[in-house]
């Protein structure tokens, strides 16, 4: 399975339009977008449109720059998933996640977060690899110290540490865009607003 995750694209066209583009050239299976689609629910133009006319399966969660109400509404408008609660497989592949963060519109408390990674894992747990998604990256990463006012989650480390997924999907703190790490034994991407491919 390939996929291309990205977040933090705050309703950029031009940067969505090239993102899609590159699903298209890399033939991936999954667009997977983590989160802060817009900025502050400016615009809902042109985010998932880009992917879905190329025939793009696409899996999203909010960010703190919307809320799951945004979420939700591109989900059903375009017929793509909205992984916050939620969980979808792929062959053999599980992924459930989180949106949202412990700053901004979109504010959940650790608890919230925990609980909802939680409850989407359900769907999932019997899957051969699991693909968690948050927008936030957990506490006490590396990630974290990229950053003196994002903070991370203690809440997405707790579920670290009870879930177990074999991988992270994360955005929110951009100065750690693209950066990779193992918290336990996941790996921890911080999939950035120009993309990452992962192949599973």
């Amino acid at each position: 399975m390939k996929i291309l995750a990205a977040g933090c694209l705050h309703s950029n066209a031009d940067l969505i339009e090239k993102l899609a583009q590159q699903a298209q050239d890399e033939n991936v299976d999954l667009v997977v977008l983590a989160g802060d689609l817009t900025f502050g629910e400016e615009s809902t133009d042109n985010i998932i449109g880009p992917f879905v006319k190329r025939n793009k399966k696409v899996a999203l969660i909010p960010g703190n720059h919307e809320t799951t109400s945004t979420a939700d509404f591109l989900a059903q408008k375009y017929d793509v998933t909205n992984l916050h609660g939620y969980g979808l497989t792929h062959g053999e592949i599980g992924l459930f996640g989180c949106g949202g963060a412990n700053v901004g519109l979109f504010q959940l408390s650790e608890d919230e977060i925990f609980n909802h990674l939680k409850k989407s894992h359900k769907y999932v747990k019997d899957a051969k690899k699991r693909i968690m998604v948050t927008h936030v990256h957990p506490a006490e990463s590396r990630m974290e110290q990229f950053s003196e006012f994002v903070k991370g989650s203690t809440g997405v480390t707790r579920a670290i540490e009870a879930l177990k997924p074999d991988i992270l999907l994360c955005s929110h703190v951009h100065e750690a865009s693209g950066l990779e790490e193992t918290v336990g034994d996941t790996k921890v991407i911080n999939v950035a607003k120009t993309g990452k491919i992962i192949e599973i």
